[in-house]
Formats: structure tokens, C-alpha cells, sequence
């Protein structure tokens, strides 16, 4: 077929020549309009070998990978890897006629060559890139891709793939092997090394985080450092995407994972419950013995009944058995508003709906000091949402902050405002 063009176009050449001379035509248009007629047929044969791949070939390729029962093949349709490569067909058609076509311009006819082969590898390395994407696409259906993430190593491979389509393409244009360029960069690998220093180390930490499965997307992290607090959104060669609850983006370099502390709540959102470490503190000049006023008042408290039964005939036994002389307060075991109020807070947390107690469960007194003792809540709540989860906190605190002073007790709060006015009312009016 190459043949025949050729031919073709030396007989057209031959016959435009003659056809010039009867109609007294110059001689210096006869190659300008022969440069264009061949052009013309180069850019019409190009056009009709494009349409055929993409319109025709393309067409029914496309059509039985959607007709196909695997899913999988679709990404290469949807990553257009195929669509890609029908850029091809018009750069081999240029490159294979070009020689013959042009062979009365040979000048041109080289320049064409060359560009069709450039073109060829930047269309060859831009499908290599659409296909390296329908792979990561593929591998993401997998159950494990959400742990071990390979975007950064698809990145590195692209990256490493555009240096060699750009090796190869000055090696076309300077007509130089792609080996003696290779030995010339040898001299320049430290600056290079300096060139591409954040990608390496994005590329070592991203095996440490995979491997040790630091991170992933969907995971909530905390990086002070960094001012990034919320879900990581992705993980690339060089950076960590993370949205942060304001829904700002904080975008971390990938080694700084590695490098610098970060908190990650992946395990508290595996465990099934997420902590509620609170306290309230308390006047402990209100701590007092139980008068069996109290204890009767506070029998009719349902999360308490069975509690004060079993703990006042504890008391009442021991106190017998050692014949204590309960007429002195100090004397024996007895019951305290504190103590009945720390088994109350158990007891109501306990049956509380929305907290897990097959976690850590505990009610405790801290440090006493000059802001009186505190009473420490540590509990798992079954809601990890952090708004839901807000709202299981409130609604503990808010019953705990109303209760207490049911047991003769009162919250320790510093002076202030309207307290200070009521205190200086008070003296003036005493004085």
C-alpha cells in the first residue's frame, strides 16, 4: 500500500508539472502548490484512519467491555485508556507515509517523522498514566485497599514513568542514546537528589505508613503540629489531605507522619465505645455524715434502695460485733453523703442506655485541692459520632450538676460577678 502512495504521488507530482507548463504557470508555485496537495492527502488520509480506530474499532471495543460480566474492566473505559490510544492511529499513518510522501522534501519530510514519533511515546506515556489509574481504580475494590493504600506508589511509578518518556523524547530530538544520557546524569544525581528530596522521603514514608498501618483514609487524626484535626481524605506520594471538623483542609507532608507525632482515634472508633473523662468539683466543707433523716430520704431514690438495704445492715452488723459506741459520730462505720452520692452516680450511669459498660467503667475522687475534690467520671459512650456524643456528655453532666445538691452537697465555683455584689451587700449591711 505504502508502494502505490508513493507512486501515486510521483505520477501526481509529474502530471501537476505538465498541467502547470500548458497553462503557463510559474515555476517557483509548482512546489509550493505540490507541498500543499501532499499535505492536504496526509492530513486526509491521517483523518480517515483516526475515525475508523476511534469511531469504529473504539465503538465495539467499548461496547463489549460494558456487555462484559466483570466490573472491573470498565475503568479502562472510564479512565478512557482506549480513547488514549486512538490518538495513536493518526501519528503511525504520518510516520509511515511520511518518507515517501514527502521524498521531494526531504527536509520536512524528516522534521515529520520525528515530531509523529514524539507524538507517539507523549500519547504512549499519557495511556500508561490513564492505565496506571484504572489499576488503582481495581486494586480500590478490594477489601483490604482501605488499609493499604497505593496512590503514592501509582504516583511514584508515574513520575518515574514521565522521566523516561522525557529521556527518551530528547534523546528523538538531539538524536542521542537515552545510555549516554543516563552516564552524563551521574554527575548531576546530588542535584537531583535536592530536586527530588521531598518525593523521596514520601515515598519511604509511605511504605512505613502502609506497612505499619499508621494511617488511611477515612481515619481521624490529630496533628497539632500541623493545626490538622479530622478525617485524612487522602494519601498521595508527598502530602496527606485532612479535612478538619471546621471543614477547612490541611494538606501535611507525608514524612512528617513519620517524623513528627500525630494521634490517630482509629482504635477508639474500633473499640465500640469513645471515652468521657469529666469532673465536678465539689465543696468538700458540704461533706458530711448521714443522719438517719438522710438515709431515709435518700431510700426512696430508686437507684439507691437496694444499696443503702444491703450497706446499712453491713454497717449495723459490724458496728454490733465490735460493740461501738454510736452515741459519738466518729465512732464505727457510717455512711456519707459523698460516699452515698459516688454509688448514686454509679448505679444511674450504669443503666444509662447509651454507654458502653463492658469498657472502662469508673467513678472516682481525684487530688483534693484549693478548688475543692473533684468526682471524676470515666465512661465509654456507645455513641462515637462527635455530635451524638456531645450530647451523651450533656445529658449525663446536666443530671449530675442537678442532683447534687439532693445530697446536702454543692458544686465548688470561684467568686464572681453577682456573688461578689451579694457578698459586699452582706458585710455593708452587717457593718
Amino acid at each position: 500500500m505504502l508502494n502505490l502512495i508513493v507512486d501515486f504521488s510521483d505520477n501526481l507530482r509529474e502530471w501537476l508539472r505538465n498541467f502547470l507548463e500548458t497553462i503557463n504557470m510559474p515555476l517557483w508555485s509548482f512546489d509550493i502548490i505540490d507541498f500543499s496537495v501532499r499535505t492536504a492527502g496526509m492530513v486526509i488520509i491521517s483523518t480517515i484512519f483516526y475515525y475508523i480506530v476511534k469511531k469504529v474499532l473504539l465503538f465495539y471495543i467499548v461496547r463489549f467491555i460494558k456487555k462484559s460480566k466483570s466490573t472491573k474492566d470498565d475503568f479502562f473505559v472510564s479512565r478512557k485508556v482506549f480513547h488514549r490510544l486512538s490518538h495513536l492511529a493518526p501519528a503511525i499513518i504520518i510516520y509511515a507515509l511520511s518518507a515517501g510522501i514527502y521524498e521531494p522534501f526531504p527536509g520536512f519530510a524528516t522534521f515529520l517523522h520525528t515530531s509523529s514519533v514524539v507524538y507517539m511515546v507523549v500519547v504512549l506515556f499519557w495511556s500508561i498514566h490513564a492505565f496506571l489509574r484504572a489499576l488503582e481504580d481495581i486494586y480500590n475494590t478490594m477489601p483490604f485497599a482501605h488499609e493499604r493504600p497505593i496512590r503514592g506508589y501509582m504516583q511514584l511509578v508515574n513520575l518515574i514513568s514521565y522521566f523516561i518518556g522525557g529521556l527518551i523524547i530528547v534523546s528523538i530530538l538531539f538524536d542521542v542514546q537515552v545510555t549516554r544520557i543516563f552516564a552524563g546524569m551521574g554527575a548531576l544525581a546530588a542535584v537531583l537528589m535536592l530536586v527530588f528530596k521531598d518525593t523521596i522521603l514520601g515515598f519511604v514514608a509511605g511504605i512505613q505508613l502502609s506497612a505499619n498501618k499508621m494511617v488511611r483514609v477515612g481515619d481521624w487524626i490529630e496533628m497539632p503540629s500541623h493545626n490538622a484535626d479530622g478525617d485524612v481524605l487522602e494519601i498521595t506520594l508527598n502530602t496527606v489531605k485532612v479535612q478538619n471538623w471546621d471543614r477547612t483542609i490541611t494538606t501535611i507532608p507525608t514524612y512528617a507522619l513519620v517524623s513528627n507525632p500525630f494521634m490517630n482515634w482509629r482504635g477508639m472508633m474500633e473499640s465500640g465505645g469513645r471515652r468521657i473523662k469529666r469532673s465536678v468539683n465539689l465543696d468538700m466543707r458540704s461533706v458530711k455524715f448521714c443522719t438517719p433523716e438522710m438515709i431515709e430520704k435518700f431510700k426512696k431514690i430508686h437507684h439507691l434502695r437496694d444499696y443503702l438495704s444491703e450497706r446499712q445492715k453491713e454497717i449495723e452488723d459490724y458496728n454490733s460485733t465490735h460493740g461501738v459506741d454510736e452515741s459519738v459520730i466518729v465512732n464505727g462505720r457510717r455512711m456519707t453523703n459523698l460516699g452515698v452520692f459516688r454509688k448514686y452516680l454509679e448505679n444511674y450511669i450504669r443503666r444509662h442506655p447509651k454507654l458502653n459498660t463492658d469498657m472502662i467503667f469508673l467513678v472516682r475522687h481525684l487530688q483534693p485541692s484549693e478548688k475543692g475534690i473533684p468526682v471524676e467520671i470515666y465512661v465509654f459512650s456507645r455513641e462515637q459520632a462527635w455530635v451524638r456524643y456531645e450530647e451523651v456528655q450533656a445529658d449525663i453532666f446536666d443530671h449530675i450538676l442537678a442532683v447534687i445538691p439532693e445530697f446536702d452537697l454543692r458544686v465548688f465555683q470561684l467568686l464572681a460577678g453577682d456573688d461578689l455584689r451579694s457578698l459586699a451587700e452582706h458585710l455593708a449591711f452587717k457593718n
